[in-house]
């Protein structure tokens, strides 16, 4: 048998706080994906490289709060 979510979430966060400094909000603001991202070796090819200053910029213009 597996341990629920709640087990599974408070041990990623956990880990979150000790590896990157991430408070609660910031564990549970995050995606699955950005978590694994940033506990990614930089090394590891199937690490996805940083968006670019015009990636960015093209996301905050499509992603507008307006």
């Amino acid at each position: 048998m597996t341990d629920g979510f709640g087990v599974a979430a408070a041990r990623w966060c956990a880990l979150a706080a000790r590896l990157l400094g991430w408070r609660p909000a910031e564990f549970w603001n995050a995606t699955p994906a950005e978590l694994a991202m940033a506990l990614a070796a930089p090394e590891d090819p199937t690490t996805p490289s940083p968006p670019s200053r015009e990636a960015i910029a093209r996301m905050m213009e499509r992603d507008t709060d307006d």
